[in-house]
């Protein structure tokens, strides 16, 4: 068996997600990673991967979990923040829907290699106070001989502390993939989420999109209602369109009639699910 070469054995990363874990669950699936989920304070949650495919293909940590945090916050309302870190850098990715993700990098030796504004826009995003919130990263953007590339990773997840974060003891920034991994299958409260077929796939996505805010219009109350008062209009809106031999209007009836059915279909079928 192979050893991990000191490279490999210094890379690691950590996904931050700004919600509780039943909130990242179905979101994590479609993935299709093996990760574990746990708690991470109020209103936050970590995923840590089980494998390291940085070992495997062309891309580095960063590019593989900024790619993750990417895919993880388009279909969500909260926030994804990646920390990653290897022999010669560090730094974190911050993806929000389908906004521009924020990126910051700092040298090994904790030299920052980031812009200043990506620093303001990352307190935004995250909802820190713009004065007293910022006035605690902007050290992060200074020189400091005594604050290597983890220990900035550490003092940012500090500063999170203000918005509820509370990493479980052992699942720090900085330490190896392997350590990270055995550290959070000890955890009471995690979870395992394993790459899933198709099907699971599907499932996972449609929780998302429930989840969303047009969640009630899909299932639910005002999903039936919404059903049930498009086939009043369409049926006979779909006769009348008939009887009068008019394309137009027995489209129309025929749409409503469809969309109808479908969306009560739908809400029987996923509250039999």
């Amino acid at each position: 068996m192979s050893v991990p070469s000191p490279d490999h054995a210094a890379t690691g990363a950590l996904l931050l997600c700004r919600a509780d874990p039943a909130a990242v669950r179905p979101a994590a699936h479609l993935l299709r990673e093996r990760l574990l989920l746990a708690p991470a304070g109020d209103e936050w949650s970590v995923l840590v991967p089980e494998t390291k495919p940085w070992l495997q293909g062309a891309d580095p940590v960063d590019r593989v979990v900024t790619g993750w945090a990417t895919a993880l916050a388009v279909p969500v309302p909260w926030p994804v923040l990646a920390l990653w870190w290897d022999r010669d850098r560090a730094g974190f990715t911050l993806a929000a829907g389908f906004r521009r993700t924020v990126t910051y990098v700092w040298l090994a030796d904790g030299t920052p290699a980031g812009e200043d504004e990506a620093m303001r826009t990352f307190g935004a995003r995250l909802g820190l106070d713009p004065v007293l919130g910022f006035q605690a990263l902007t050290p992060l953007t200074r020189p400091d001989t005594d604050a290597d590339a983890r220990a900035r990773l550490i003092a940012l997840t500090a500063v999170l502390a203000r918005t509820g974060l509370a990493l479980p003891a052992g699942l720090g920034p900085g330490e190896p993939a392997d350590r990270l991994r055995e550290v959070a299958r000890i955890q009471s409260a995690a979870e395992q989420i394993d790459s899933s077929g198709w099907r699971d796939a599907v499932r996972a996505e449609l929780d998302v999109v429930e989840e969303g805010p047009l969640g009630p219009w899909l299932r639910g109350p005002k999903a039936r209602l919404l059903g049930a008062a498009q086939l009043a209009v369409g049926i006979p809106l779909l006769a009348w369109g008939a009887t009068r031999r008019s394309g137009g209007w027995t489209a129309a009836g025929a749409l409503l009639v469809t969309h109808g059915a479908l969306g009560l279909a739908y809400d029987r079928m996923r509250t039999g699910a």
